[in-house]
């Protein structure tokens, strides 16, 4: 499809192009915290899918599909430019690659003036493009699953209702399914009663959902608090902060007390002063403290950051080490190729080590004694699949231990505490975020806000109601179908591409014109 002349000819321009997918691919993340705006993401793909329908070939359509997502990659990760500096860019555009396959497929279904079979393929087609690549980039070292499109719905009750069933992918799919729809409402009116029927019956089908999807059935309730120090300069005094907070719990009956990531400095091994310091508060409060030590281990070559459950007689035994640790962050790929990323930007000058195994923690005593906890360290909250481990495993409440102190003045910790809704709707298990300097937060079994948030301008210790709930919810018996499903559209395309390609090959060719007889070509004038 031509770019029409008239005020849009300047898109023939490959620069100007370019800029624009660039600009047109990062609207998406406005549908994110900070800003938020859950319900844009319904239509905030439709203005990069027009550019990419219109791309004169399969390959420019690629190009605009490369370049949109290098801005998309840019925008949801923004606030990692002070640490990665320039990098960003360059890591943007690798994992921008996935979407190639994606621009190729928006315009094969939607470019031109798309028949109504094709257009009304592209509502099952394009959404399953989209969600491969979300899938493919949330490996974690390629930089896990932050700003996946459906995390965005995460404080939209229906939303929550779906990802119940099918987790954060089935609303990704529904998204990118709904920007589809409009992008053929605009574009092909041949298609358009099929397709309002498809987003109807959509509709219907979440409306089904949030009323007879299985829901967790309340058990009772527990009384967790968070420790949330805020911006403190030194291991040292933040462990004497956060101590001094704990203190307040005296007489308020927690069940658990949670403090944020890389709370302790300090092996507890090697500094048994620490240990009988968080045991006395324990006693104090009582309740079990569940700390996180962030340093070298006596027992163990390393780094590690590690989950601690400290009880009135100390460490009770129960640890976890986190397993998928943060690029660049905590360690550095291929660091003999890559180690000149610690001089560019704040790139870990030395890498953490990872645990082996999920952990899932029984409080001994107390009024709950015998609560399950599952235990997670930061970036490890944005993998579906560990929190849904640790409820197969029996956790009763999930606990994110988190630290974005570096990133305080930016769109990430809400961002970050915005995944906890999902993992709690995903798992039908409450979800305890807890921070060094928010956003702290705490989620009930479906995805609901328990109590207030604490900000990022916040110091205190505050204890929350949570309510406890049993039952297995679809995504946790089930797991990823949505992904599996959207795999199969796509080989079944791929699959009959393949045959109507055999089916032409093996046709035979044509019939040429008549062979011209000899007295034929004696009437033709000068013969």
């Amino acid at each position: 499809m031509r770019i029409p002349a008239g005020r849009w000819h300047w898109l023939s321009s490959p620069w100007w192009r370019g800029l624009v997918a660039v600009a047109v691919g990062a609207l998406p993340a406005l549908a994110f915290p900070a800003p938020s705006l859950w319900w844009f993401a319904y239509v905030a793909l439709v203005p990069w899918m027009l550019l990419i329908r219109s791309a004169p070939t399969g390959r420019r359509a690629a190009l605009d599909g490369w370049l949109g997502a290098t801005g998309f990659m840019i925008a949801v990760h923004h606030w990692l430019m002070p640490s990665l500096h320039v990098f960003i860019v360059v890591l943007a555009g690798l994992l921008a690659l996935l979407w190639l396959p994606w621009g190729w497929l928006v315009r094969w279904t939607l470019g031109g003036a798309p028949s109504v079979r094709r257009a009304t393929a592209a509502l099952a087609v394009v959404p399953s493009g989209w969600l491969m690549a979300e899938l493919v980039r949330s490996w974690e070292g390629l930089g896990g699953p932050w700003g996946l499109l459906g995390s965005s719905q995460w404080q939209v009750a229906p939303a929550l209702r779906l990802v119940s069933v099918g987790g954060v992918w089935l609303v990704s799919l529904l998204v990118v399914a709904v920007n589809t729809g409009v992008v053929v409402l605009l574009t092909a009116p041949a298609a358009r009663r099929p397709v309002v029927a498809a987003l109807v019956a959509c509709a219907v089908a979440v409306g089904a959902v949030s009323a007879w999807a299985p829901r967790p059935e309340q058990t009772g309730r527990v009384r967790v608090a968070v420790v949330q120090p805020g911006v403190v300069s030194g291991p040292e005094r933040r462990f004497a902060l956060s101590e001094a907070l704990t203190r307040d719990l005296a007489g308020r009956d927690p069940d658990l007390v949670v403090w944020g990531e890389s709370s302790v400095g300090a092996d507890l091994t090697e500094r048994p002063d620490l240990a009988a310091r968080l045991a006395a508060l324990s006693r104090l409060v009582g309740a079990e403290v569940l700390v996180n030590v962030d340093a070298r281990r006596s027992d163990r070559p390393g780094i590690f950051k590690s989950s601690v459950l400290v009880g009135p007689e100390g460490v009770t035994g129960g640890r976890y080490d986190k397993m998928r640790l943060v690029p660049f962050g905590e360690y550095v790929p291929a660091r003999s190729l890559l180690g000149w990323a610690t001089a560019v930007g704040k790139a870990a000058g030395e890498d953490r080590r990872r645990g082996t195994s999920p952990v899932v923690m029984t409080l001994p005593g107390g009024g709950v004694g015998g609560l399950r906890v599952g235990p997670l360290v930061c970036f490890e909250s944005a993998f579906p699949d560990m929190s849904r481990e640790l409820t197969r495993r029996g956790a009763q409440v999930l606990v994110t231990q988190s630290a974005t102190s570096t990133f305080q003045h930016s769109w990430a910790p809400e961002q970050h505490a915005s995944l906890a809704a999902l993992r709690a709707a995903e798992n039908g298990r409450p979800v305890v975020h807890a921070t060094l300097t928010g956003v702290s937060a705490v989620f009930g079994p479906r995805g609901e806000r328990a109590g207030s948030p604490l900000g990022t301008d916040a110091s205190a210790s505050v204890v929350y109601d949570v309510p406890l709930a049993e039952g297995s919810t679809v995504y946790v018996r089930a797991g990823d179908w949505p992904v599996h499903g959207a795999l199969a559209v796509l080989v079944l395309l791929g699959a009959a591409g393949a045959v109507r390609a055999l089916r032409r090959r093996a046709a035979p060719p044509p019939p040429g014109p008549p062979a011209r007889t000899a007295r034929a070509s004696a009437a033709r004038p000068g013969r």
